[in-house]
């Protein structure tokens, strides 16, 4: 079997002390670090990922980007985008200032299919299961209000519009399961899922592959959202959506519930005749540690920057919403005959920066060895596509759930839930800040917040201690709850 498109040095002649000459070398980039970085150790290390990949059917394009992953990772790639080589992205097309024939839009969305990536667990608040299956608004979940948003814009545009979960091994049971209630969602022949590559968690130590015969699902973990492109490509989706006559896709977070069906940013997607577009917002003061887009001085080309690739020296630039006024909502839109292009002019392999994300192998016991997840992020992938371009847009595009801060505002009266799914801000959005000591956990915050207080006359609200919420209550203004030592309950 063929594990990866990239030539490999002989171990026979590494071992002899050869290394590959200045041409042989030129021929594997950029997908292969500069050698003899590559030890004739490391090497094989490599191919014992390789076979266990083969040996759980592992698809080969997630197999390249792992091999072109853990090249990077050995030779100590960093990633970093300073400050000097790129300058900010200041005058982007902004969505409230297009205009698109109404035709245009509709045929767009004809042609447009909804992907969601659903591979978390929302482990940092305490859950164990797929996160989208968290309880929301008025006892709907995720699930439920993604759909509610497809079927409404299905009737309204006339339109196919499938609906794609790009689910985890952890996530799928659990979703294809709770969407059986819903038995005309899926469309013609196409699957309501397909499912993220996964691959082997190597040693910090020496990049082999990790084995936990306590619990071998440990061994493994996703390679991030990055993977979405390898995943279309060798689960057969791609082709699938291409020749039911899909051309567009959009793609998000599932715990974005402001990234609905959009028929004028599908039609602008459409006449724009972009390969790729990313959606961005104008950044506030609390937005200072999202990825941001930049011009690469270079070539012109947008990129994504994120904090794990910016120089410690250049962090005061990275957090200054003034000089880089845009943050990434991570709301993508894709070309999918172009991607498919792109994707077989390099073997599968679109070559996104390395995210090396060390952990322990048992994420839960700290005791456990370290171990480094070898992952992508999905955003960066605008570096690769030449006209690649971005759209400014609303806020009520970038509702995600990523603490229980989040929760409250979204189950209060700051929000209310229309009919086709989406909620709708009906007042200025405050800043919450409860106290992770007590309400980081879903199963906490339930307990303590049992009635969620009006929020609508609120600027902000911060909860040190524990803080009972059991009664109807209003905030108005700023409110600062001290930690008192023992529970006490608002009133």
């Amino acid at each position: 079997m063929r594990h990866s498109p990239y030539v490999f040095w002989p171990i026979a002649n590494l071992s002899r002390g050869a290394a590959p000459t200045q041409s042989q070398a030129g021929s594997l980039l950029p997908y292969v670090v500069m050698w003899p970085s590559i030890t004739v150790m490391t090497e094989v290390a490599l191919q014992r990922c390789l076979d266990k990949m083969a040996d759980a059917g592992v698809s080969q394009p997630a197999m390249d980007n792992f091999s072109r992953n853990w090249r990077q990772c050995a030779a100590g790639s960093s990633g970093m985008i300073p400050e000097t080589s790129i300058q900010p992205l200041l005058d982007p097309p902004q969505l409230s200032s297009m205009t698109i024939r109404p035709g245009d839009a509709e045929v767009a969305m004809q042609q447009t299919v909804l992907i969601k990536l659903n591979g978390g667990l929302g482990t940092s608040m305490g859950l164990d299961r797929a996160k989208t299956l968290l309880p929301v608004r008025d006892g709907l979940n995720f699930l439920d209000l993604i759909v509610a948003q497809v079927q409404h814009a299905r009737s309204r545009y006339q339109a196919r519009l499938p609906l794609l979960f790009m689910n985890s091994f952890r996530t799928r049971d659990d979703t294809l399961g709770y969407l059986q209630r819903y038995p005309d969602l899926a469309v013609d022949d196409l699957p309501l899922d397909f499912l993220q590559s996964a691959e082997p968690k190597v040693l910090a130590s020496d990049l082999s592959p990790v084995e936990w015969p306590t619990d071998p699902s440990l061994e493994w973990c996703p390679p991030g959202h990055g993977d979405v492109y390898a995943s279309l490509l060798g689960t057969g989706i791609l082709d699938a959506l291409i020749d039911a006559g899909f051309r567009y896709a959009s793609i998000a977070n599932g715990d974005n519930l402001g990234a609905a069906p959009n028929a004028l940013l599908a039609g602008w997607f459409a006449a724009s005749d972009a390969p790729y577009a990313a959606e961005i917002c104008p950044r506030t003061i609390n937005d200072r540690k999202g990825g941001h887009l930049a011009i690469r001085r270079s070539d012109g080309q947008l990129i994504l920057r994120d904090t794990a690739q910016t120089p410690a020296e250049d962090m005061d630039f990275f957090t200054d919403e003034y000089r880089h006024p845009f943050f990434h909502t991570n709301n993508l839109w894709l070309n999918l005959p172009q991607l498919r292009d792109t994707l077989t002019e390099r073997d599968g392999v679109l070559g996104l920066p390395l995210i090396a994300n060390r952990k322990t192998v048992d994420p839960a016991d700290k005791s456990t060895p370290e171990v480094i997840q070898l992952e992508t992020a999905m955003g960066a992938a605008i570096e690769v596509f030449p006209g690649a371009t971005a759209i400014a847009v609303g806020r009520d595009r970038f509702l995600p759930v990523k603490t229980t801060n989040e929760l409250m505002l979204l189950r209060s009266d700051v929000f209310d839930l229309g009919d086709d799914g989406c909620l709708n801000a009906v007042a200025p959005i405050p800043e919450i800040d409860l106290d992770p000591a007590h309400y980081r956990l879903l199963q906490e915050f339930d307990r303590l917040v049992t009635v969620v207080p009006s929020l609508a006359t609120a600027r902000s609200l911060r909860v040190n201690g524990e803080w009972h919420f059991d009664e109807p209550a209003t905030i108005v203004g700023e409110v600062d709850l001290p930690d008192s030592g023992s529970p006490q309950w608002f009133r």
